[in-house]
Formats: C-alpha cells, sequence, structure tokens
C-alpha cells in the first residue's frame, strides 16, 4: 500500500464526512417566544366616574397572572381625546395632589395594581361627550412590549376622587 496517497485521501474522506455531517443537523432550536404581556394582563371591578364635561378618571384592580413584570405605557378610549397614567402623591405643603406617572404603571408578576380615588388611576380629559350613571366606555391598554388589552368599564356616580393637580398651570382650573 502507498501510505504517500492514501494519507491525502484518507484526511479528504474525513474532512468531507464531517462536513456532510455538520449540514445534516438541524439547527437549534429557538426558545419560546414569551407571550405578549397583554396575554397576561386583566382589569377586575373597574368603573369610570360620571361626569358631564371635562375630566374624570377610571378605576379597577389590573392583575398580572404572568411571571415577568408589565407595564402600562398609556391608555386610549374614544370617551376622551386626552388620557394619562396618574398617581397621587403629597405634595411640599403637606396636599394630596395627582400627577402623571413618568414610566407608567408596573404591575408586578403574579401580583396586582390597584387604581382607585386618591391613588393611582386612569384620568381622562377633555371628555367627548357626557358620562352618566349606566354607559360604558371602552379602553385599548397599550404595555411596554406594545401588545394591548382592551376593556370595558360601567360609569357610576361617585362623589369623591376630587384630588387637585400638583402643576396647575398644565391643568389650571381643572379639580379631578
Amino acid at each position: 500500500m502507498n501510505t504517500r496517497t492514501s494519507l491525502p485521501r484518507l484526511g479528504a474522506t474525513i474532512a468531507l464526512s464531517l462536513v456532510a455531517l455538520t449540514g445534516c443537523t438541524a439547527p437549534a432550536a429557538e426558545p419560546p417566544a414569551a407571550a405578549p404581556a397583554g396575554e397576561a394582563l386583566r382589569i377586575d371591578d373597574a368603573w369610570v366616574k360620571s361626569a358631564d364635561e371635562g375630566m374624570t378618571a377610571a378605576f379597577g384592580m389590573l392583575r398580572n397572572e404572568g411571571d415577568g413584570d408589565v407595564t402600562v405605557t398609556s391608555v386610549a378610549s374614544a370617551a376622551s381625546p386626552m388620557i394619562e397614567l396618574h398617581e397621587t402623591v403629597e405634595n411640599e405643603a403637606g396636599e394630596m395632589v395627582m400627577r402623571e406617572i413618568a414610566g407608567g404603571f408596573v404591575v408586578p408578576a403574579g401580583g396586582g395594581l390597584a387604581l382607585e380615588p386618591g391613588g393611582n388611576h386612569i384620568m381622562m380629559m377633555d371628555l367627548a361627550e357626557p358620562l352618566r350613571a349606566g354607559d360604558e366606555v371602552a379602553f385599548t391598554v397599550t404595555l411596554s412590549d406594545n401588545s394591548t388589552f382592551d376593556f370595558t368599564a360601567p360609569v357610576k356616580d361617585y362623589s369623591g376622587a376630587n384630588e387637585n393637580y400638583d402643576d396647575a398651570d398644565d391643568h389650571e382650573g381643572m379639580d379631578h
């Protein structure tokens, strides 16, 4: 046997075999994509304070049934062209005032976030028409992953939720 010609052929055969084997293997499986955050979110006991004009707010208990925190970045509704996510905090004078919350509402994994008078809420400004007890308002919530969550809330009469704005210049004469 001629070892000079056999070794190069053997090396070429091994190299071709390795190339063929690597070409036949299946690509590594991609990890499953995470479900959109909108699929993990729900709202319980949602309601909107009745109002003839100007401003009002939506309340309820946001529930996150997922394994990761969910951030609500915006809310839209045909009932109001201007909706903000608000928190109620104490200002330097010791008064409770509401203001837009930077970054949105974070609903913890497996937990909830209360939207209530005197606390966090969905602020609806420049109402398109009066909202009377018994009406229903449809909302679309957008989350940080750009998924959405829709819900409908009944309108109720409520005499509370009359907080003031932190910056009166931005919302002059518009107490909630």
